[in-house]
């Protein structure tokens, strides 16, 4: 794991400006935060393909809409509380049910947007994009997971809903045979006792967490999981059958997103143990976003606790 630390809504800004300049039909759209989803790099290099539809994002999303049936290649940005919630309707209908080929650039995701608050938290995101049929969601880990998610969305025809966050988080897939691929997942860590899936700013936290496990004795297994849907099953099943006892990890509710999709999984094709470690039915709180994921148990330390817990 490098020590370095980016954001992946840095990241997100960065992979926009590199594919602006080999793609002309790549276009973004951005709800008056193009300095917070750093689609301001976007603007400042192709005015020209950067549109401000100001703070009306369902309307944002019908001109996304319009624009891929006119060969545009749409990038919709603003928080994931306003592109998952305020603009579902949207997103659904205009989006969903015409199977077109916008992509939604959901930043500031998850309790880690710290002070904004419950308000701006969104903690359903994953559990609402992954309800839309046809959507693919990803959630990347670091920032070469995010650029490359970026490049994979821009290529595949549909829609894709991918997550970003607020906070900068360490580079861990920074190894020379790293490859993203839509759908599948990648074994980080090889474990025989328990199997830890994570799914973006956790998966740095649950290798952290495997470190301290192993102190204790027990050797688990990480799997990050940075596309939701469609889930990457085979892995999932290979690793329960491999250790026999399963944790999810996400910044999001246990309700609806990685620990549900994984749940289901095993629920049908391999019946296992498994203990979702997220976000517990409740709203987030305003705090800074190291002592919420503190708080909730998202952090390194937090991981490991519960893990020993529910072993011992």
């Amino acid at each position: 794991m490098s020590e370095v630390k980016i954001a992946t809504r840095e990241s997100y800004g960065n992979a926009l400006v590199e594919l602006g300049g080999e793609h002309e039909n790549l276009v973004v759209l951005d709800a008056d935060l193009a300095a917070a989803t750093k689609t301001g790099m976007f603007k400042k290099a192709f005015p020209d393909r950067h549109i401000d539809c100001g703070i009306a994002e369902a309307n944002m999303t019908g001109v996304a809409a319009g624009m891929s049936t006119c060969g545009f290649v749409p990038f919709v940005s603003t928080f994931a509380m306003f592109a998952a919630g305020r603009s579902y309707e949207q997103v659904r209908n205009s989006i969903g049910y015409p199977h077109l080929n916008v992509k939604i650039g959901a930043t500031h995701a998850g309790i880690s947007v710290g002070e904004d608050g419950a308000t701006h938290q969104c903690n359903e995101d994953i559990a609402l994009m992954r309800a839309i049929p046809g959507m693919v969601v990803i959630n990347p880990a670091d920032d070469i997971e995010a650029r490359a998610a970026v490049k994979a969305a821009y290529e595949y025809v549909g829609p894709v809903y991918l997550r970003f966050g607020r906070l900068a988080v360490p580079v861990i897939n920074d190894g020379a045979d790293y490859k993203f691929e839509i759908g599948k997942g990648v074994t980080l860590r090889e474990g025989s006792d328990c199997s830890i899936i994570a799914t973006g700013l956790c998966v740095s936290e649950a290798l952290a967490a495997a470190d301290t496990l192993a102190e204790q004795g027990i050797h688990a297994e990480v799997i990050n999981i940075h596309t939701i849907k469609p889930l990457d099953e085979e892995l999932v099943v290979k690793t329960a059958k491999k250790t026999g006892r399963v944790f999810t990890v996400e910044e999001h509710s246990i309700i609806g997103g990685l620990g549900a999709a994984v749940a289901e999984t095993l629920g049908e094709k391999c019946p296992t143990k498994i203990t979702r470690i997220g976000v517990n039915d409740v709203f987030g709180e305003s705090g800074p976003a190291k002592e919420l994921l503190h708080k909730y148990e998202l952090d390194a330390e937090g991981i490991a606790n519960r893990i020993l817990r529910e072993m011992k």
